[in-house]
Order: C-alpha cells, then structure tokens, then sequence
C-alpha cells in the first residue's frame, strides 16, 4: 500500500520499489522478481490513470506518441533478460545493475542542482515534430491557484530516450518511471506534476507489453502477484487523489529519495554479483 502512494505521487512506478526490495532482500529467482516487478508498476499505473485524467494532469496525445518507443523498448528489454540469462549468466547481469545505479544516481543529482526551475518551465515555442503534431497542454494547479500552461520540447530526443527507458525497464523489471519523470520534465520541458501523472499511464501502457515475454517463459507467479495488487489497488486510488493536491517540491523530494534508495539497491547487487562478496547494506 505505501509503496503504490509513494510510486503514484513519485511518477516512478511500483516497479521502481518493489523489484530492488526484494532483490536486495530475498533470494526469489531474479527473472520472477522482475516479471512481478512490471504488473506491480503496470497496476500502479492503471489504478491511477482515470483520476489523474478526469483533474486532466495527463496530456493523452504526448502519452500516445511516447508510449510506441516505450513498448518497443520494453519488449526488447524483456527478452534481452531471458537472452542474458541462458546466455551469459549472473556476471552481465549485475554488471548492467551496477551501470543502471550509478545512471539513476547521475539523474537525481541533476534533480538536486536543478531545484525548483523545471518544476513549471517557461513555454518556449515547440520545434520539430512537437510542433507538427501540436503538443500543447494546460492545467489547473491546486497549489497555484491558477492554470499552468506549457509546449513539449525536444520531441525527437525524448523518443529516442523512451526507447532507452523502455529496454532497461523491461529488462530490470524497474517499470521505467524513474527516468521517464526526468526524461518529459528536464527533456521534453513538461511541468514536473504533469510529468509524474503522464508517466504513470506510461507506465500501464508500456509493462502492459513488457509483460509478454515473461508470461510466455513462465516467470509470472500468481501467488506472488496476488497480494502485491490487492496493494496496489487501494493506494495507486490514493496517491493519485493525493499527486492533485500535493506541492510540487513534495513531489520532487520523493523522486530524489526515490531515485537514490533504487541506485542503492542496484549498485550494492552489482558489485556483490560481480565480486562474489557480500557487501554490508543497512536501509
């Protein structure tokens, strides 16, 4: 339940929580973590989807041109993984985990230097396909009292990146919106809460597809689903209520320590899989 509030208010998917917890604490086969891992962050978007469209925080056509590259990536990331496994075993595997950390770490400090300037970017003139396909948006913020108005950047950058996203995401079964709220908020120049309503119906889209490959070799167990969803349900309905009210530096805050708690984990996996030795981790 706490993790569905904190990813929905985050942006970054239960995925982002769940699978490092339970890497770093369990000895659950990595790929049966990973596959629950995209329905945790799967469900956590689709719970939240209808009320942070009904506050309309979710611009649907900048959700409908990212979420393509997203569900390319992903698929591709999810059978890298069972590729990986048979092919190269535990050493690749936690080479990359210990990339991806120091990535995710290299992300939240961008956040802590940038502060507050890209939680409400100056419109600039959109350019390039942003501008042909009109990706314009507005909407109302409680905390401001007042409409918050904003036209996406960088477009064909970010398609790119959202492909990234989407392979590391289905491989690592992370669910990927711990860089997408980076990816639409200091890329493409969308206003961070807008970002991390718009990531978590990224996130139902794009793990919805993820997911297959995983179902197909079997690495989907019910019994461990289950009760993450029960989970899910009740707080994805109340992080979503609680991302249209709350302030925007909360949101932000969330996302560095979220960021930094996923970079830990991911980091302290890879080097005890790489060295063969336990290395103490207090969290």
């Amino acid at each position: 339940l706490v993790i569905a509030i904190v990813a929905v208010v985050a942006g970054i998917g239960g995925g982002g929580l769940f699978t490092p917890i339970v890497l770093g604490f369990t000895s659950i086969d990595t790929l049966v973590v990973r596959a629950t891992g995209l329905v945790v962050a799967m469900f956590s978007g689709l719970i939240s989807a209808a009320p942070l469209l009904k506050r309309g925080l979710v611009d649907i056509r900048l959700v409908y041109v990212c979420a393509l590259p997203t569900i390319i990536g992903g698929v591709l990331g999810a059978m890298a993984a069972f590729h990986l496994a048979a092919s190269m075993g535990a050493s690749a595997d936690a080479l990359v985990r210990l990339l991806l950390g120091l990535l995710l770490l290299g992300v939240a400090y961008v956040f802590i230097r940038g502060g507050g300037r890209n939680d409400y970017p100056k419109p600039q003139p959109s350019t390039g396909l942003a501008a042909i396909l009109s990706l314009d948006m507005s909407y109302y913020e409680s905390s401001l009292n007042g409409h918050v108005s904003y036209k996406v950047q960088r477009l064909g950058w970010a398609i790119g990146l959202f492909v990234l996203v989407g392979f590391i995401g289905g491989f690592f079964g992370l669910g990927g919106g711990w860089a997408m709220v980076p990816v639409l908020n200091l890329v493409m120049a969308v206003p961070l809460k807008a970002a991390a309503a718009s990531s978590g119906v990224l996130l139902a889209i794009g793990n919805a597809a993820a997911i297959w490959p995983y179902i197909v070799y079997g690495a989907l167990v019910p019994l461990l689903v289950a009760p993450w969803m029960l989970g899910q349900v009740a707080g994805g309905i109340l992080g979503a209520h609680l991302l249209a009210h709350v302030k925007v530096r909360v949101v932000r805050r969330l996302l560095i320590a979220m960021l930094l708690l996923t970079a830990i984990k991911l980091i302290h996996r890879g080097i005890a899989g790489l060295t063969a030795v336990e290395v103490g981790l207090i969290l």
